[in-house]
């Protein structure tokens, strides 16, 4: 049958670098360098500016394969040439976040200020003092990256309060009655 996802070739931006090495690709392009091993299942094959994603074997499990390396190797392609931006919102009184360097400082209700620190290949910056913008070219280290931040003060579910991805819903609890 085949994915339908692997079906879709890459293209490949023009500075974008592409290296097959075995079942190794590497991709090198303005905003950084990034590096995959592919499954044993798939195989990939370059031609001048597309990467087209072929199974070695018809079974499903070469089909599932196939799709999730081509998923993941067009997010490294991508990440290299445009690079990946998550926000973050604050909601809640006196809740607030600073860039210091590679650590963001934040004050979200708790007795202490929370430093948290930015692995390498992550940017971060304050529009404002209830926004955070992360960048970074690995969009699996960047998503980790959002999500260890809003585990620091999740939104609760009755007024909102919280640290909150910019396009999520926070569906808010009815308080109990008398």
């Amino acid at each position: 049958m085949g994915s339908r996802v692997a079906k879709n070739p890459i293209e490949i931006p023009t500075g974008v670098q592409v290296t097959l090495n075995g079942q190794n690709i590497s991709v090198k392009g303005s905003k950084g360098e990034l590096s995959l091993n592919i499954h044993s299942l798939v195989e990939l094959v370059k031609n001048e500016n597309t990467l087209v994603i072929k199974q070695r074997k018809e079974n499903q499990s070469a089909d599932e394969q196939a799709g999730t390396a081509r998923a993941l190797v067009n997010n490294i392609v991508l990440g290299v040439s445009k690079g990946f931006v998550r926000k973050l919102l604050l909601k809640g009184v006196g809740y607030r976040a600073e860039v210091k360097g590679t650590k963001i400082n934040l004050a979200v209700g708790f007795s202490h200020p929370v430093l948290f620190e930015l692995p390498q290949g992550i940017t971060a910056e304050c529009p404002s003092q209830t926004e955070i913008v992360l960048k970074g070219c690995d969009k699996q280290q960047l998503c980790q990256v959002a999500a260890n931040i809003r585990r620091v003060r999740p939104p609760e579910p009755y007024k909102g309060k919280g640290i909150r991805y910019d396009d999520e819903h926070v569906s808010l609890k009815e308080t109990k009655k008398k």
